[in-house]
């Protein structure tokens, strides 16, 4: 499996195909979150709400071994485009992996000029509800 930066340089790398064109670029933010798995209906609870975000946009992690695999959907397409992309960043990584992941790729790819402010705060959200859980996994682990 490829490392988290090396998983993030070809994020940065399919985006610079793209250029300067937003249009472009949301359009393929949105492809993205066609791609992810199917999110079971049962699992669209508030509780598995991330807040803070305008859209809604539903996560859940478990186990697999010492890794977590996260599963997300929202209800907006380049929500779901840029949760599929810290997905496919941190899903099968350890806690420790995702605790300290820099996920620098978000600013190399200049996501805050395509997204706008308050989809920043969102993604912001989904970063912070990725690490908590991340967290939760490595207490449990190390009791």
């Amino acid at each position: 499996m490829s490392s988290i930066v090396d998983i993030q340089n070809e994020i940065i790398s399919e985006f610079s195909i793209l250029g300067d064109d937003k249009e472009s670029t949301i359009f393929y933010i949105m492809e993205l979150g066609g791609q992810l798995p199917e999110y079971p209906e049962s699992e669209k609870t508030d509780e598995n709400i991330i807040k803070g975000c305008q859209s809604k946009v539903w996560l859940t992690a478990r186990e697999n071994g010492d890794k977590i695999e996260f599963l997300a959907d929202s209800n907006t397409d380049i929500t779901k485009g840029l949760i599929s992309l810290l997905i496919r960043v941190l899903s099968g990584r350890s806690p420790e992996e995702i605790l300290n992941a820099d996920l620098f790729f978000i600013d190399k790819i200049g996501m805050g000029n395509i997204i706008g402010s308050q989809r920043s705060n969102g993604l912001a959200s989904m970063i912070k509800q990725m690490k908590l859980y991340a967290l939760a996994f490595q207490t449990k682990q190390n009791a």
